[in-house]
C-alpha cells in the first residue's frame, strides 16, 4: 500500500497535470483565434476587403454544425454562381490556407498534450495516459503478468514501420517546410504569453514587444505562403518521392530512436528492474519508396539502386555530423584520464592506414586520443560516402572492379559492423574510467537501427508479372511440352519445385526476352547486387501483391534462384518472400495456400535461413473496395486467426504485415486501438505496418508527436501479446460477427457491383477524373486505362468519395446489417451489441471508426454534387442511387448511436468532435465552389472559352484542383 506521503504527492501530481492540460486548452483557443485573425489580416493585405467579406459571408451561410443548408440553398448558390474563376479560385485557396493553418495549431496542441506527461517524475504514482510505457508496465504488474512472459515478448519485440509513396500526400514539400517554420514560431510565441487555468496572464512589456514582433513574422510567413503555388506543376519522380519521405528521417526520426529507447528502458527499470531490456533495434523502419513497382512503370532497377545510394548518403552524413559533435565533447586529456590499451593500439593502426589524418591532427590532438580517434573515424565515413557517390553514378550494373573495396579496407568502412566496433571501442575505454557520454550511447543506438542503409527497401510486384515472366522464359527456351499458363496449379508447383532443385541456370546471362520480362529478371539481379554492396539487410523482403496460389510464391523463389538469391545446393536463400492477400476471396484462401506451402519440404528448408519466420501481408484497401468496411475488417480478423493456427501447426513464427492506409476506408484510424483490435495470438511481439501519404506528415513532422506515436505502437504490441482479448475463444461472438459481416457485404456489393449505373454515378458526382490529374504521385491512378472499378486503385476510390463528402467506403452496408440483426431480437441483440462495444476491442474499434466517418459525412452537400454534376439522361437513375445511399446513411447513424448511447457523433471524443466541427463549417462553402468549378470544367467545349469568366479549360482545371487541395486539408485525410 502506498504511504500517505506518496498518495499526497500523487494527488498533487494529478492536480498539476490537470492544470497543465487546462492551460494547454487555453493556449489552443488563443492560438486558433490568433491564427484566424492573422489569416484574415494577410488576406486583407494581399487581396482586399472584398475577399475577406466573401469568406465571412460563405461561412456564415452554413450552420454551426457544419452541415450544408437544405437544398435549394439559393443564398449560397447565388453567391457561388456569381463568382468568376479568379474569385472562386482565390476563395478556394483562402479556405485551403485556413485549414492548413488550423492543422498546424492542432498538431502543436497534440504535441503539447503528449509532452505534459513527460515532465512528471518517473517514480511518481500519478496516472499516466493509457498507451504509454509509464502506464503499461505498472498495469502489467498490477495484473500479475509473470515477468518471464514479459521478458519473452521483450526479447521478441520487433516493430517495423514501412513508409510508402501512395498518392495521398497532396501537400507540396515546399508548403510542408513553411508549415514547420510557422509551428516553430508559434512555439516561440508561447514564451511571451502566460496562462493560468483558462485565463491569459499579461507578460512583461519586453515580452509583449517580442510577441508583436513574432506575430508579424508569422504574418509575413503566411504572406509568403499565400504567394506560393500549392500545386505541383509536374509529376514528382520516384526519386522526388524518396526525397520527400526521407526528409522525416533526417528531421525527426534519426534523433527520435534513442529517446524512444530511453523511455521504454526507464519505464521497465522502475517496475521490473530485473528484466533484460529489448535490443536497441526493437523498432525499425522500412520503405516502399523507390522499390514498390506494383503498377508503377517508373520504378526500375536503376531507380531502386539510386534510392539505396540516396538513403546511405543521408545516414552517412548524419553519422559524420554526430562524430563532429562527439569530437567537440570528448576533449579528455590523456594526462588527466586513462585510456584503454586497445584504443591506443587502434591509433597505431590508424596512423599506418590514414597517414594524412595523422599528419594533420597528431600535434593538435597529441594529448587528446579520443579526438584523434574520431578524426580517423570521420575520415573513414567521408571516404565511405565518397565511394557511395561514385556507385550512385555507376548504377546497379557497376562492374566487379567498381564494387570491389580491395586495397581500401582500412581507408573506409566496408560494412556497418566495422563502424560500430570503433564506436564501442571508444565507449569501452570511457566506461573503464566511469564515463559513458549520452551522445555516444545515442549514436551507437542509431547505428544499430539505421546501419548504413537507413530504411529497409521492400520490393513489391504483382503476381501475374512473375507468371508472365516464367511463361515467356519457358516458351522461349522450350522448357515445357505445353504453355506454362495451361498447366494446372499442381503441375505448376511440381515443375517449379523441380526447377528449384536443379543447379543449372535456367536464364541465360544475356537477355533476349521482351522488355517487361527483361526488367523483371533484372530486378532480381539488381537485388543481388544491392545485397552484395549494401548488405542483405537493406533489401531482403519481396512482397507479392494479388497472391492467389502456391505457384505465385514459388515463381518468385525460382527467379530469385536465377539471380543467386537462392542456393539449390543448400536450400537456403537471402530473400524473404511475403505473399500479400488483398481481396476477400484471397483472404479466405490464405490459410490453405500457406498450409500447402508449408507442406513442401523445399520451402520448409528455405524458411530455416529466415529463422523459421514467415511474413504475410494483409491488404485493407482492396478488400474494402471489394467487400465494404465491416466485411473487409472481419475477413482480415479471421484470416489472422487462421494463419496463426497454420503457423503454429508447422512451428513457424508469423509476422503480420498490415497494409493500412490513412483513411478509415483503407484501414486507417488510431494505430494503438487498431493493434489491440487484432486477434491476440496473431501478435507475439512482432508487427509490420505501412504508413502512407498524409499520415506521415500528421505522425512524423514534429518530434514529440512522432515519439508518442512510436511509443503507443510499441505499447500496443506488448499489450496485445500479453493481454489478448478473451473473446477470441467465444464462438458465439464470432458467429454473430460472421452473420453481420455477411449481410454487410451483400448490401455493399448490391450497390457497388450490382447497381448498373454506380460506376457512372461515381465518375459524375465525384472529382475522380480531376483527382487523376493531380501531380502528386509518380504512380498512375489506375492499373490499366479502363474506366471500370476493377482497374481503379483503392486510393483514388476513397479519395473521390471523401471529396464529395459521401465517404461511402467507410460505412456503407453496416447500418442495414446491424439493423437486420437488431430486428431479430430488439432488446436482447441491442444489449449484446452494446456489450460487444464495451468489451471487444475489435468491435469497438470498428464502430468508433464508422462513427468518425459519419461525423465527416455530409449527404446534403453530396446531394448538391449529384444535382449539379449529373449529365442529361442519368437524372432518374442517379436519384434512385442517392435515395439508397441516404437511406443506408440514416440507418447507420441510428444504429451506431443506439450502440454507443451517444446523442451526437463523437460525444465520447470531444477533441475530435471539436476538430471536425471546426473544419466542417468552412468545408461546406468550399464544396459548393468545387461543385461549381467542376460543372464549368466539364461543360467546357474545346472550341470555346467559358463565357462567364473567359478562362481556358486548363485554367478551370487548375481551379478545380485547388478546391481538391483545400478539401483534403480540411478533412485531414484523403485516401
Amino acid at each position: 500500500m502506498s504511504s500517505p506521503a506518496a498518495l499526497s504527492a500523487s494527488l498533487v501530481q494529478i492536480v498539476n497535470i490537470e492544470s497543465d492540460l487546462r492551460a494547454a486548452n487555453s493556449r489552443l483557443r488563443y492560438r486558433l483565434k490568433l491564427i484566424e485573425d492573422l489569416w484574415e489580416s494577410v488576406l486583407l493585405r494581399e487581396s482586399g476587403q472584398e475577399l475577406v467579406d466573401l469568406l465571412r459571408q460563405l461561412r456564415a451561410m452554413c450552420s454551426p454544425e457544419g452541415q450544408a443548408p437544405e437544398y435549394p440553398a439559393q443564398e449560397v448558390l447565388k453567391v457561388v454562381e456569381s463568382l468568376d474563376l479568379h474569385q472562386a479560385t482565390t476563395a478556394a485557396r483562402a479556405f485551403a490556407l485556413f485549414f492548413q493553418l488550423i492543422n498546424i495549431v492542432e498538431q502543436d496542441h497534440e504535441q503539447e498534450q503528449t509532452s505534459i506527461y513527460r515532465i512528471s517524475p518517473i517514480n511518481s504514482e500519478a496516472e499516466y495516459p493509457v498507451g504509454t510505457f509509464r502506464w503499461l508496465f505498472p498495469e502489467l504488474k498490477k495484473l500479475n503478468v509473470p515477468p518471464r512472459q514479459i521478458q519473452r515478448i521483450l526479447d521478441n519485440l520487433d516493430i517495423r514501420l514501412v513508409f510508402t509513396a501512395h498518392p495521398t500526400e497532396i501537400v507540396r514539400h515546399t508548403i510542408r517546410e513553411k508549415q514547420r517554420t510557422i509551428a516553430k514560431m508559434l512555439k516561440e510565441l508561447d514564451r511571451t504569453i502566460g496562462f493560468k487555468g483558462d485565463e491569459i496572464v499579461p507578460q512583461a512589456i519586453a515580452l509583449n514587444w517580442e510577441a508583436a514582433s513574432l506575430q508579424e513574422q508569422i504574418a509575413e510567413e503566411i504572406r509568403l505562403w499565400w504567394r506560393t503555388d500549392e500545386l505541383n506543376q509536374i509529376k514528382p519522380t520516384v526519386l522526388d518521392e524518396a526525397d520527400y519521405t526521407l526528409h522525416y528521417f533526417e528531421e525527426v526520426l534519426f534523433d527520435a530512436i534513442p529517446v524512444l529507447y530511453d523511455r521504454i528502458a526507464s519505464a521497465i527499470a522502475v517496475t521490473f528492474p530485473k528484466l533484460k531490456l529489448p535490443s536497441y533495434d526493437f523498432c525499425k523502419f522500412g520503405s516502399w519508396v523507390g522499390s514498390d513497382r506494383d503498377g508503377n512503370p517508373y520504378v526500375t532497377p536503376e531507380v531502386t539502386w539510386q534510392t539505396a545510394c540516396y538513403q546511405r548518403n543521408l545516414v552517412l552524413n548524419k553519422y559524420i555530423h554526430s562524430v563532429d559533435r562527439l569530437s567537440r565533447l570528448l576533449s579528455l586529456s590523456q594526462s588527466l584520464s586513462d585510456v584503454s590499451q586497445a584504443l591506443l593500439d587502434s591509433l597505431g593502426d590508424d596512423q599506418i592506414h590514414l597517414p594524412e589524418i595523422y599528419a594533420k591532427h597528431s600535434i593538435k590532438f597529441r594529448q587528446e586520443p579520443y579526438r584523434l580517434k574520431l578524426a580517423y573515424v570521420k575520415k573513414r565515413l567521408e571516404n565511405t560516402r565518397d565511394r557511395n557517390q561514385k556507385l550512385r553514378h555507376s548504377g546497379w550494373q557497376a562492374s566487379e572492379m567498381e564494387l570491389s573495396t580491395k586495397g581500401q579496407e582500412h581507408q573506409l568502412y566496408t560494412n556497418v559492423s566495422e563502424f560500430l566496433a570503433e564506436l564501442k571501442l571508444i565507449q569501452e575505454s570511457l566506461i573503464e574510467t566511469k564515463l559513458n557520454p549520452k551522445p555516444l550511447e545515442n549514436l551507437i543506438r542509431q547505428v544499430d537501427v539505421y546501419g548504413f542503409h537507413l530504411a529497409h527497401l521492400d520490393i513489391r510486384q504483382e503476381s501475374t508479372q512473375h507468371s508472365n515472366t516464367i511463361s515467356e522464359i519457358a516458351e522461349t527456351l522450350q522448357l515445357l511440352d505445353k504453355p506454362y499458363d495451361d498447366l494446372t496449379e499442381s503441375a505448376k508447383v511440381a515443375w517449379l519445385t523441380q526447377e528449384l532443385k536443379t543447379r543449372r541456370p535456367m536464364i541465360p546471362a544475356k537477355l533476349h526476352f521482351s522488355d517487361k520480362t527483361n526488367e523483371i529478371i533484372e530486378t532480381f539481379r539488381m537485388v543481388a547486387n544491392i545485397q552484395q554492396e549494401f548488405s542483405v539487410e537493406i533489401c531482403n523482403n519481396y512482397v507479392i501483391s494479388m497472391n492467389r496460389s502456391v505457384s505465385d510464391i514459388l515463381e518468385v523463389l525460382l527467379l530469385a534462384k536465377e539471380a543467386g538469391l537462392y542456393d539449390p545446393a543448400t536450400g537456403k536463400g537471402s530473400l524473404s518472400i511475403a505473399p500479400l492477400f488483398e481481396t476477400v476471396e484471397d483472404l479466405r484462401s490464405a490459410p490453405p495456400i500457406m498450409t500447402e506451402l508449408f507442406e513442401l519440404p523445399l520451402y520448409r528448408t528455405y524458411l530455416e535461413s529466415h529463422n523459421h519466420l514467415q511474413e504475410v501481408m494483409l491488404g485493407y484497401s482492396d478488400s474494402n473496395k471489394d467487400s465494404g468496411f465491416l466485411s473487409s475488417n472481419w475477413e482480415i480478423y479471421k484470416a489472422q486467426r487462421a494463419l496463426q493456427d497454420v503457423c503454429q501447426k508447422y512451428q513457424v513464427d508469423l509476422r503480420m504485415f498490415h497494409g493500412r492506409g490513412g483513411s478509415v476506408g483503407r484501414g486507417g484510424g488510431p494505430t494503438y486501438e487498431a493493434i489491440l483490435a487484432q486477434p491476440g495470438r496473431s501478435i507475439e511481439g512482432r508487427i509490420k505496418i505501412t504508413e502512407q501519404g498524409e499520415v506521415l506528415a500528421s505522425k512524423y513532422s514534429l518530434p514529440e508527436i512522432a515519439l508518442y506515436n512510436l511509443e503507443t505502437i510499441a505499447t500496443a504490441v506488448i499489450q496485445a501479446a500479453l493481454l489478448p482479448s478473451s473473446t477470441d475463444t467465444l464462438d458465439c461472438w464470432l458467429d454473430t460477427m460472421e452473420e453481420i459481416s455477411v449481410r454487410s457485404r451483400q448490401v455493399y456489393r448490391q450497390l457497388i457491383y450490382e447497381q448498373p449505373n454506380l460506376v457512372e454515378f461515381f465518375h459524375q458526382v465525384t472529382p475522380i477524373e480531376e483527382i487523376s490529374q493531380l501531380q502528386i504521385s509518380s504512380r498512375p491512378a489506375r492499373r490499366a486505362g479502363k474506366r471500370d472499378l476493377g482497374s481503379l486503385r483503392a486510393i483514388p476510390w476513397v479519395f473521390s468519395w471523401t471529396q464529395s463528402r459521401f465517404l461511402l467506403p467507410s460505412w456503407y452496408g453496416i447500418g442495414a446489417a446491424l439493423e437486420e440483426f437488431l430486428q431479430q431480437n430488439p432488446e436482447g441483440h441491442l444489449s449484446l451489441l452494446q456489450y460487444f462495444y464495451s468489451k471487444w476491442p475489435f468491435f469497438k474499434t470498428a464502430i468508433s471508426r464508422v462513427e468518425m466517418t459519419l461525423a465527416k459525412t455530409d449527404l446534403q452537400i453530396a446531394h448538391h454534387y449529384m444535382r449539379e454534376l449529373t449529365k442529361e439522361g442519368y437524372e432518374e437513375a442517379f436519384v434512385d442511387i442517392f435515395a439508397e445511399i441516404l437511406k443506408e446513411y440514416q440507418r447507420t447513424l441510428t444504429v451506431i448511436q443506439s450502440i454507443t448511447g451517444q446523442k451526437q457523433m463523437l460525444d465520447s471524443d470531444r477533441d475530435l468532435q471539436r476538430s471536425v466541427q471546426l473544419r466542417n463549417g468552412s468545408i461546406v462553402p468550399l464544396g459548393f465552389i468545387q461543385a461549381s468549378l467542376l460543372k464549368r470544367l466539364r461543360q467546357h467545349r474545346p472550341d470555346t472559352v467559358d463565357l462567364r469568366s473567359r478562362y481556358s479549360k486548363n485554367e478551370l482545371l487548375r481551379g478545380a484542383l485547388l478546391t481538391i487541395n483545400g478539401i483534403a486539408a480540411g478533412m485531414r485525410n484523403t485516401g
